[in-house]
């Protein structure tokens, strides 16, 4: 088999994947399970998806890509291509299929989990089938957090999750602000993955040198309170302040101030889900387009990290030897170690954002803080494939149709599950998207 998909024979134990399958299922029914036959059919919009028919696409990934791709078997749903194939239905064109009902969709979901699991049994997986079982399980993943995000869209309320984390008392994680610059010499870097990381996208191959010059990054993402200051100096108003297509973006929606903040009696208020509430002051300003986090910068004197900037800040190992730069860098801004509570806002665990300043075991090797977590963060760089790109991936459709005007995001949101969430994960959205739960940090 190929030795690029089999990314150095990785393999996990079957009962592992299979708690990883159910528990990324489990996650996705919750995400829905408290929402009425109304709120499930949602209104044409080009940033959500029918929630019956992104939950029977999840289910149709499972078929394609583990029942068919690895035994050779026909559609689990007859028809099932002509409605959930993502690259044969418009998006627009998916509020008019005869989707079968909320009850039928979840016998699809759980017929084929079904199968996916009965084959692991007393079975050795093979590398091409780890790889396909982790693929699918970060698909499904993904298609939580735009569940989550969707829900926010909506006017719905928050999802009913079991969570570990409390707003309130000992775990607040109320850490406060975070001001100031971490200098960050420059040198070459070693972008992208490699190829003994044990799951691998595409558009993250390989690694490959870049050089940097120096720079300074700041510690943490730009809060509410510091964006508040941005809107309350006109900062909507002055065209000097947006480049081109981002005032053509602002005059397009009359953009004043960050979609989801409202003016209320006694200042800003945003909408978290379906409830108004104060922006917190110290918490990184989150649901900002790429234009918004430009004309910030520009407000400011800063600028946005290009992603290698970004991916240096986060993952460069300390050296030894006189070198000031080690070849090898870390998977995660604290080490190779995977996320934990303690280091990151993963997971869901808090339904929102806490202050920039909470966990500082996260921190990386500079000092910078949460660059995994809270909110993705908007980077300059355009998504490009790295040198040499070639689909050899078997989701071919993951990164190759978006390459050129979405931007690049790192790092995670607190929507994000921790198994995603690494230094080297590439995120890609349109810059208008404000849905998103994307904020970013400045650097100079």
């Amino acid at each position: 088999m190929n030795e690029r998909l089999a990314e150095k024979h990785y393999r996990l134990p079957a009962q592992e994947v299979v708690d990883a399958l159910t528990e990324t299922r489990e996650r996705t029914l919750e995400l829905v399970a408290d929402l009425d036959d109304e709120q499930l059919t949602v209104p044409l919009r080009e940033i959500v998806n029918p929630f019956r028919w992104e939950l029977g696409h999840v289910a149709f990934f499972y078929d394609v890509f583990l029942l068919r791709v690895l035994d050779q078997t026909g559609p689990v749903m007859d028809g099932g291509d002509n409605l959930y194939d993502s690259f044969r239905i418009d998006h627009d064109d998916r509020w008019s299929l005869p989707l079968p009902t909320r009850e039928r969709t979840m016998e699809y979901m759980h017929q084929v989990l079904d199968l996916v699991v009965a084959r692991l049994d007393s079975r050795e997986l093979s590398a091409e089938e780890t790889y396909l079982y982790l693929l699918a399980v970060l698909h499904e993943d993904m298609h939580g957090e735009a569940f989550t995000y969707m829900r926010q869209t909506l006017n719905y309320a928050p999802p009913r999750l079991v969570v570990t984390g409390t707003k309130n008392g000992q775990e607040s994680h109320n850490g406060g602000p975070l001001p100031g610059d971490v200098a960050i010499a420059g040198g070459t870097f070693q972008l992208g993955s490699r190829p003994d990381h044990p799951f691998t996208f595409d558009n993250e191959k390989w690694v490959h040198p870049v050089e940097i010059a120096p720079f300074e990054i700041a510690r943490a993402p730009v809060t509410n309170a510091e964006f508040a200051a941005f809107v309350d100096d006109s900062g909507y108003s002055r065209q000097d302040l947006w480049s081109y297509q981002g005032w053509v973006w602002r005059d397009k929606f009359g953009a004043q101030h960050p979609f989801y903040w409202r003016r209320g009696e006694t200042g800003w208020l945003r909408r978290h889900f379906d409830k108004l509430v104060p922006p917190e002051e110290h918490a990184p300003v989150v649901h900002v387009t790429w234009y918004e986090a430009e004309a910030y910068c520009n407000w400011a004197g800063r600028r946005l990290p290009t992603e290698a900037e970004w991916e240096m800040a986060a993952a460069v190992e300390p050296a030894t030897g006189g070198r000031s730069i080690s070849e090898r860098n870390r998977r995660y801004p604290w080490g190779d170690d995977p996320p934990s509570p303690e280091r990151a806002n993963l997971d869901s665990r808090f339904l929102g954002c806490v202050d920039v300043g909470a966990f500082p075991q996260g921190d990386s090797a500079f000092g910078c803080r949460q660059m995994i977590g809270n909110v993705w963060e908007w980077t300059a760089s355009p998504f490009y494939p790295f040198p040499g790109f070639v689909i050899d991936f078997p989701y071919k459709e993951y990164s190759a149709p978006w390459f050129g005007y979405r931007k690049v995001l790192k790092g995670g949101a607190w929507a994000t599950r921790s198994r995603l969430a690494c230094n080297s994960y590439r995120n890609f959205f349109q810059p208008y998207r404000n849905d998103i739960f994307a904020g970013f940090r400045t650097c100079c």
